[in-house]
C-alpha cells in the first residue's frame, strides 16, 4: 500500500547496499578516489575506517563494480575465524574447487592462481569487511600474503575494511608490520543537514518519485537530519517508518507531526522508562530498603527527644487510708 500511495515503483529505504542507491557524499566522494586511486597505483595494502551504518560495504560493492572489468575482485564479508579459514575462503571465491590441505599447500596453491591471473593481465583484489573482528593470527598471515609479488608489482591487493576498533588494533605494537604496509587509510564521516536532504531525495527518485513538492517537508528533514546524526542507516530507518507512518494517516507529505511521532516511537529510552514506571525492578533496589531504614532512625530519634525533655509529673498526695497506717495511734 506504501508504494502506490506515494507513487514508488520500489522501497527507496531498504538495508541493501544497492549501487543504484550509493549517494557520494564529499567524505564518501574521497574515500571512494583514494581506493581506486590505491588498486590503480599498486599498493599492496588499504584500509576503510567508518562507524556503523555510515555505508562502508555499498562503497566497497561500488568501488569493487568499478574494477571488475581490469581485475579479478573478491569480497570476504563473513568473519574468518582462522588462517586455514581465510586462504579456503580466497581459493573458494577465486574458483578453485579443491580448496583442501595445510596452510604451507594452501599458500603454495593461491600463489600459483595469483600468477595465472598475472599472466592474463589480472590483478586480483581482495575486500575483507569488517576486519575489526579478525584474529591476530589471520592478521598476520594477510601481512604475509603481501610477499606474493613479481619485480614489477603485486600479485594480490587487499582492502581491509572495519569499524574504528580495526584503526586501534593496527596501532598495536604487534601488528606494526602490517600497518606500515598499508598505503591509504580513508574514513567515512556523518552527513551534515544538507547532504541529508540530498540523500533522502536521491533515494526517493531512483525509486521513481516524479513529483515536484518535496515528499518530505523541511521541519521533517531537519528533524531527520538532528535525530540520526548524518548516518545513513539510521536515516533510512526513520523514512521507511515515516512512510508506513505517512500512508496510515492519508498524508501525501512527511511533516514534522508524522516525524516527531516515529522518533518517539523508535526511541528506545523512552519505552524503558515506561517499563520501569509500571513496576519494573529498579536498578538500584538497596538504595530504597536503605532510605526507609533512615527514616525509620530519625523517627525513633524524634520520640526518644522527645521523652527527654517532657516536663516531670507531679506525684499524687498520699490518701488518707494510707496516712492512718503509718500513724502511730
Amino acid at each position: 500500500m506504501v508504494l502506490p500511495f506515494y507513487q514508488l515503483r520500489e522501497q527507496p529505504f531498504g538495508v541493501t547496499p544497492d549501487s543504484r542507491y550509493f549517494f557520494l557524499s564529499n567524505t564518501h566522494r574521497e574515500a571512494l578516489a583514494s581506493l581506486l586511486y590505491g588498486v590503480d597505483a599498486g599498493c599492496g595494502f588499504l584500509a576503510l575506517i567508518a562507524a556503523p551504518g555510515l555505508g562502508k560495504t555499498t562503497l566497497l560493492c561500488d568501488a569493487l563494480r568499478s574494477l571488475r572489468r581490469s581485475a579479478q575482485t573478491v569480497f570476504l564479508f563473513e568473519t574468518v575465524s582462522t588462517p586455514i579459514d581465510l586462504l579456503r575462503s580466497l581459493l573458494t571465491a577465486l574458483g578453485v574447487k579443491d580448496a583442501h590441505g595445510n596452510l604451507t599447500r594452501m599458500q603454495s596453491r593461491l600463489n600459483q592462481v595469483l600468477i595465472q591471473q598475472a599472466q592474463l593481465g589480472k590483478r586480483v583484489v581482495v575486500v575483507i569487511d569488517e576486519a575489526q573482528n579478525l584474529d591476530p593470527a589471520v592478521l598476520e598471515l594477510i601481512r604475509m600474503l603481501s610477499n606474493f609479488e613479481t619485480p614489477q608489482h603485486k600479485l594480490l591487493q587487499i582492502i581491509l575494511s572495519g569499524q574504528p576498533p580495526l584503526a586501534e588494533k593496527m596501532g598495536s605494537p604487534d601488528l606494526e608490520q602490517l600497518r606500515q604496509r598499508i598505503s591509504i587509510f580513508a574514513h567515512l564521516k556523518p552527513f551534515s543537514r544538507e547532504e541529508t536532504r540530498l540523500y533522502i531525495e536521491h533515494r526517493l527518485r531512483v525509486a521513481g518519485h516524479t513529483r515536484k513538492a518535496s515528499l518530505f517537508t523541511r521541519e521533517a528533514l531537519t528533524l531527520i537530519a538532528d535525530y540520526s546524526g548524518g548516518v545513513p542507516r539510521t536515516i533510512n530507518n526513520l523514512c521507511f517508518n515515516a512512510l508506513s507512518l505517512g500512508c496510515a494517516l492519508k498524508k501525501h507529505s512527511i511533516d514534522r507531526v508524522v516525524m516527531r511521532e516515529v522518533i518517539a516511537d523508535l526511541d528506545v529510552d523512552r519505552w524503558k522508562e515506561k517499563s520501569s514506571a509500571a513496576g519494573a525492578p529498579s536498578r538500584f533496589p538497596g538504595r530504597r530498603l536503605a532510605l526507609a531504614f533512615a527514616v525509620m532512625v530519625i523517627i525513633a530519634s524524634l520520640l526518644f527527644a522527645r521523652t527527654q525533655t517532657a516536663p516531670p509529673i507531679p506525684a499524687a498526695p498520699p490518701s488518707s487510708a494510707a496516712h492512718s497506717l503509718e500513724t502511730p495511734p
